[in-house]
């Protein structure tokens, strides 16, 4: 099977849809959690079947528990309980740069694709990267958008994720070619949906998601991009690095390396870290790391960062670091 990553899709036999995540999987696995499942009721359509969109954690997991009990395990290197899909069970890869080269040549194209296309053309020409490094990931990746649905694109390598990071700043704040950052409404409405499992006051949602790039609307199409390096960038292969849980902790801490916050998963290096929350006798972690898009530009060089997520040991061949990972349902960070 070939290599998936962060932004592809795959489809199980049964006919589950799972977002990929992350760059390292298991040999016999692909890491990803369960986006769209068929329902006679579901909302959605493709090819005479019908689905349905699972956002929860929570609802995801009872579904595979029904549905297809493979699709959990307990990983030994990753130290988590994990979704995923094994090998075996792979019936279709979807990929994102595959697909919008598709949609490309795709006559008679539908308003939001028309859009994906264009919003994709527009940033690779002004970044000046190769408009194969851009994919289309999300509904559209899988034929279940609707006319409501967002704009998801995935930028894969990073001197092409920083020139298009750069590129969609500029036009942000020139507001120009239809390109805007989100209103105080869809804000609002965003952070009603974020904050039923990453708590965090409406004020400080409205300051931090107002200074990002990654998410806003592009000709009235609400957009979110991922930037992604490449595999080889990263170097890195399945059990190189052991994780070991040491529980939930609640830190302070002062951000003292920003340069990965645009990437999926996301990276801060942390210093003067301060527990208000963890286990008796605790290390101290040196990174705040996330493969959820929502921790993504979240924190700035030199702001002191409040957060609450999963305490971990990181084993590799270099030594021993701990790190604090970001992503399960309560857990946050927000620039005190």
């Amino acid at each position: 099977m070939e290599a998936v990553i962060e932004g592809y899709y795959v489809e199980s036999t049964k006919g589950l849809l799972f977002a990929v995540k992350g760059l390292v999987h298991p040999p016999g696995a692909v890491v990803a959690y369960l986006r769209y499942v068929p329902d006679p009721d579901g909302e959605r359509e493709r090819g005479g079947v019908r689905y349905r969109r699972l956002y929860s954690f929570a609802e995801q997991e009872e579904t595979l528990r029904r549905r297809c009990p493979a699709c959990l395990f307990d990983d030994p290197v990753f130290g988590e309980h994990l979704q995923g899909v094994p090998k075996g069970r792979v019936k279709r890869v979807y990929d994102p740069c595959l697909r919008l080269a598709e949609l490309r040549q795709k006559r008679n194209r539908d308003e939001l694709e028309e859009r994906a296309v264009e919003f994709a053309a527009l940033l690779a020409e002004r970044a000046g990267v190769p408009g194969g490094c851009i994919g289309v990931s999300g509904s559209i990746l899988v034929g279940l958008h609707t006319p409501r649905s967002d704009i998801d694109l995935a930028v894969y390598g990073s001197e092409n994720c920083r020139a298009v990071h750069g590129a969609l700043r500029e036009l942000l704040d020139a507001a120009t070619s239809g390109i805007r950052r989100l209103n105080g409404r869809e804000l609002r409405e965003l952070h009603a949906f974020r904050s039923q499992d990453t708590p965090m006051s409406f004020e400080d949602f409205v300051r931090l998601e107002g200074r990002k790039v990654i998410q806003g609307k592009f000709q009235g199409c609400e957009y979110f991009i991922r930037f992604i390096k490449s595999p080889s960038e990263v170097g890195e292969s399945y059990g190189d690095r052991r994780y070991t849980s040491l529980g939930q902790a609640e830190i302070e801490a002062t951000v003292v390396d920003a340069s990965e916050a645009i990437f999926t998963p996301c990276v801060y290096k942390i210093e003067d870290v301060q527990f208000i929350e963890a286990q008796h006798a605790a290390p101290l972690p040196g990174e705040i790391a996330s493969f959820r898009g929502r921790f993504c530009e979240q924190a700035r060089e030199g702001e002191r960062v409040h957060a609450r997520g999963k305490l971990e040991r990181v084993i590799t061949r270099e030594g021993i670091h701990h790190r604090l990972l970001l992503g399960r349902p309560g857990d946050f960070m927000v620039v005190k």
